[in-house]
């Protein structure tokens, strides 16, 4: 009898439906190379090609990567392209382990948000707000901006501050934005902006680190100044 063909599997069998419900890491090899090529033949799902491949290689990935295009396209089901879309995987996989892993910022102060952000903002002729995600250790997930507006106060959706940490697993959160007019003083709309950054932080259970003015020259600190408590 012919086996199941993937999409006739149980929902929660599927590969890419797996990879979606618990990550990548809950997928056996030949379940990720499945997903590379997407379907296999009449007589066996994606899946099971797979896995008859890996057996012919010792369930051995470097030994994968040492096939040739021609060697893959030896199993019924996997053509040119298959072939191509894996020897690709196995050569991005060679690459990751030759990189050294991205150094990400610190930026656990007042003063490295604002050396991190001033090039950004330096020559901004209209306010613009941006949020910093880091994780537990203050180094930068990365920074997304908000908002751009005008030219003495810009519009701010919690919401949407809140979602993007969510979206990038951060546990600390600081916002910063420039005032184009060169003064370090906080408005009203500032502090009203801040105190909900702060109320949506509580109740997410994120630490909120910081509102960090910028101005082309020098900062102004919430967190410094004692106005976060």
């Amino acid at each position: 009898m012919d086996k199941l063909k993937i999409t006739l599997w149980s929902e929660e069998d599927r590969p890419r439906e797996k990879m979606m419900r618990l990550g990548a890491e809950a997928l056996s090899n030949a379940e990720l190379l499945a997903i590379l090529i997407g379907s296999g033949s009449t007589k066996e799902s994606a899946v099971d090609l797979m896995k008859r491949v890996l057996s012919d290689c010792h369930q051995n990935l470097n030994t994968l990567g040492k096939m040739t295009r021609q060697n893959l396209m030896q199993y019924n089901g996997i053509g040119e392209a298959k072939a191509i879309s894996i020897l690709a995987a196995c050569e991005l996989g060679k690459r990751r382990q030759m990189e050294t892993p991205e150094e990400r910022p610190d930026c656990g102060t007042a003063t490295r948000i604002y050396n991190h952000m001033h090039p950004i903002m330096q020559d901004l002729d209209v306010e613009e707000f941006w949020i910093l995600l880091m994780n537990q250790g203050y180094k930068l997930i990365k920074e997304l901006r908000i908002s751009h507006g005008g030219i003495t106060e810009v519009s701010v959706d919690v919401r949407i501050i809140m979602k993007e940490a969510v979206l990038a697993n951060a546990t600390i959160l600081a916002v910063c934005h420039n005032h184009p007019s060169g003064s370090l003083k906080p408005s009203k709309h500032d502090d009203a902006i801040t105190q909900s950054i702060k109320k949506a932080c509580e109740v997410m259970r994120i630490h909120f680190l910081d509102h960090v003015i910028i101005t082309d020259g020098a900062y102004y600190s919430y967190q410094e100044e004692g106005r976060l408590g």
